[in-house]
C-alpha cells in the first residue's frame, strides 16, 4: 500500500511538472506513406521477380516478366502474312509502272500527230485516235490503282495488330513505377499470374506523412507550408525532426451537433498532414507528436 502511494505521487508531481513546463504536444498522430500496389498486366507465367521484402528499387527498374513467348510466335506469324500480302501489292504496282510507260509514249505520240494535224500533215480521225488512246490508258490506270487499295488496308490493319502484340509484350514486363521500398511480396516466380493479379506493394519511404489531428482553436495557429517540430519515442528521450505542413484539411473528421455550446466546439479535430524526411527510423504506423514551437 506504501508503494502505491508512493507512485501515485510521483506520478501526480510528474503531471505538474509537465503542466506547469507547457509539456503538452500541438498534435498527436502516425506516420504514413504513399503505396503502391503492382499488379500484372498480362496473363502467363511469371518467369521471375527479382525483388525482396525491405529492398529498395530504383523507378523504371525491370523487377519481373511474365512469359511472352505466345505473343512472340503471334507477332512473328503476323509479319509473314504481312510480307505475303505486300507481294502483291508489288504486283499491282509493276502493272502501273507498265502501264505509266505506255501513257508516256501514247502522249508523245499525241503531241506528234498533234503537230502534224497543225500543218495539214495528218487527219482529224488520227487526232481522235491518238487522244482516245491516252484516256483509255488513264483509266486502266485508276482501275489498277484501285486493285491495290484492299491490299494497302490489309498490310495496315496487319500493323495494327502487331503494335497491339508489341504493346503486349511490353506489359509482360515488370517495371517498378517509383523508387521505394519494397512492402510486401504477393507472388513467387514459376506461379501463374492474371490481369490484375497483384505482385508486391511498394512505398516511398524517404519522406514520410505524419497525419495528426488539431481542435478547431489551433487552426488560426497553423498554415500550409509551416515550419514544426515532430518528435518520436526514442529511449527514455525524444528524437526530434524537422518537418513541413503539407495540408490542412478544410472540414472537421465528425459532423458536430446542430445546436453546440463553446466547450463542445473544441471537440472538433482537423487532420492535418506534415511531410518529414526520414532518416530511415520512421516506419509506416510509428506514433508521433507534432510541436508547433519547440
Amino acid at each position: 500500500m506504501k508503494n502505491l502511494k508512493i507512485l501515485f505521487l510521483a506520478g501526480l508531481l510528474g503531471s505538474l511538472f509537465s503542466c506547469s513546463n507547457g509539456e503538452k504536444a500541438d498534435g498527436y498522430g502516425n506516420f504514413e506513406a504513399t503505396e503502391i500496389t503492382i499488379s500484372s498486366e498480362a496473363n502467363g507465367k511469371l518467369e521471375f521477380l527479382n525483388l525482396e521484402e525491405g529492398q529498395v528499387l530504383e523507378k523504371g527498374e525491370v523487377v519481373g516478366l511474365v512469359d511472352t513467348l505466345q505473343l512472340y510466335l503471334n507477332k512473328q506469324q503476323l509479319l509473314a502474312s504481312k510480307v505475303t500480302v505486300a507481294s502483291k501489292s508489288g504486283g499491282v504496282w509493276s502493272q502501273v509502272s507498265v502501264l505509266n510507260q505506255q501513257l508516256k509514249n501514247a502522249k508523245t505520240e499525241q503531241q506528234r500527230i498533234q503537230n502534224m494535224f497543225a500543218e495539214n500533215a495528218a487527219t482529224q480521225r488520227q487526232v481522235d485516235q491518238a487522244n482516245s488512246k491516252v484516256e483509255v490508258l488513264k483509266k486502266q490506270i485508276q482501275n489498277v490503282e484501285t486493285q491495290n487499295a484492299p491490299i494497302v488496308n490489309e498490310v495496315k490493319s496487319i500493323d495494327a495488330k502487331v503494335a497491339q502484340i508489341a504493346d503486349q509484350i511490353s506489359k509482360s514486363k515488370i517495371t517498378n513505377p517509383i523508387k521505394g521500398t519494397v512492402l510486401t511480396q504477393f507472388a513467387e516466380p514459376g506461379e501463374i499470374v492474371s490481369f490484375g493479379k497483384p505482385l508486391y506493394k511498394v512505398a516511398d519511404l524517404e519522406e514520410m506523412i505524419l497525419r495528426v489531428y488539431v481542435s478547431e482553436t489551433q487552426l488560426p495557429n497553423i498554415k500550409i507550408g509551416q515550419e514544426v517540430t515532430v518528435k518520436i519515442d526514442s529511449g527514455e528521450e525524444m528524437k526530434n525532426y524537422s518537418g513541413t505542413i503539407s495540408w490542412i484539411s478544410a472540414s472537421a473528421e465528425f459532423t458536430p451537433k446542430i445546436i453546440q455550446t463553446k466547450e463542445e466546439r473544441v471537440n472538433l479535430v482537423y487532420a492535418v498532414k506534415v511531410t518529414v524526411k526520414n532518416d530511415g527510423s520512421l516506419k509506416i504506423g510509428m506514433p508521433a507528436e507534432m510541436w508547433i514551437s519547440n
